[in-house]
């Protein structure tokens, strides 16, 4: 479903005056010890300390605080989800958020502390969007889409109006990607700021649908995406976040879930941060030396959350 035109730069600055003291702006920091270990400086956007450890509230309150609709449903693998409900809570707005029967029990959790109701339902993003429209459907709810909206895309791009005004030269960002949202925000900004600047994205090998669309030149959806990191699976990214990929985006490479994972331990034990799998994707690409040459001496990766179980996060850690 198409909501809207791409956004443009003044959509994304407008959206950064009304996510201000909602969402935070995050830390954008050298890391030393990756910069050794890569022989190039490596910066970390550190979208894990949002208020509610991950980007997507950027979107999410940068949409909803434009609706008068009283109810809201959103449909998440756990993250859209955290902040749809966090910012409806904000906003006084009734939520409920669609799961599958999979999702990491702690982001459920903390849907539910926000406020929202959680229903899970399905195990795919197909089974998830059929239940919402019954749910729009029966009640006359505002459907809240995760990544292929203007609203929600502008939202995300405040995070690269940030890398740019935090960092005077950087030759490349990387920035992970499910449906799209972030990666296609990041990059509209960026290459309206910072048009030499290198954007690539990084998906999982069991859910390379921004490569399949880019390749085929249309959307290409994936039956059963499989990953570790459950924010980079949908089943395939939207018409819009393809439109911005192919005009601002400079390739994306895919990852296993085990370069996930010891991107995932390198974070903890060298950056000291605890990012979940879909935020150490960057890393891996890395940590895999998928043609980094290419990237420059002055790379970016989008610590794009931190929402990680304490159950994977232990036995990440220990091996």
């Amino acid at each position: 479903m198409n909501r809207g035109n791409l956004p443009d730069l003044d959509d994304i600055v407008a959206a950064s005056k009304r996510i201000e003291g909602v969402a935070t702006k995050t830390p954008l920091v050298e890391s030393p010890a990756l910069s050794t270990r890569f022989g190039r400086k490596i910066y970390l956007k550190l979208e894990c300390f949002q208020p509610i450890r991950v980007f997507k509230i950027r979107g999410a309150y940068n949409k909803i605080s434009q609706l008068s609709a009283k109810n809201i449903v959103a449909v998440s693998s756990g993250n859209h989800g955290m902040a749809v409900a966090y910012s409806s809570r904000l906003l006084g707005k009734k939520c409920t958020v669609i799961l599958p029967e999979t999702a990491v029990q702690e982001k459920v959790n903390t849907i539910i502390e926000y406020g929202a109701e959680a229903i899970k339902y399905g195990k795919y993003t197909v089974d998830r969007d059929a239940k919402a429209k019954e749910i729009v459907s029966k009640t006359g709810a505002t459907l809240v889409h995760p990544f292929n909206d203007a609203d929600i895309i502008a939202g995300q791009g405040t995070c690269g109006l940030e890398i740019v005004s935090q960092l005077d030269d950087f030759d490349s960002v990387i920035v992970p990607v499910g449906g799209g949202g972030l990666i296609s925000g990041i990059s509209i900004a960026i290459k309206s700021l910072k048009s030499d600047a290198k954007v690539y994205g990084v998906e999982p090998q069991g859910a390379a649908k921004l490569q399949a669309a880019l390749k085929a030149g249309k959307i290409v959806t994936f039956d059963s995406p499989k990953s570790i990191a459950d924010g980079l699976i949908p089943s395939a990214v939207g018409d819009l976040t393809l439109e911005a990929c192919r005009k601002y985006v400079d390739g994306v490479y895919s990852v296993t879930d085990d370069e996930i994972l010891s991107a995932m331990k390198l974070l903890v034990r060298e950056a000291h941060i605890f990012p979940e799998p879909s935020g150490s994707a960057p890393a891996a690409v890395l940590l895999s030396n998928r043609e980094v040459e290419k990237l420059g001496e002055r790379v970016v990766l989008v610590i794009s959350g931190g929402n990680v179980s304490l159950d994977l996060l232990a036995k990440t850690i220990n091996g």
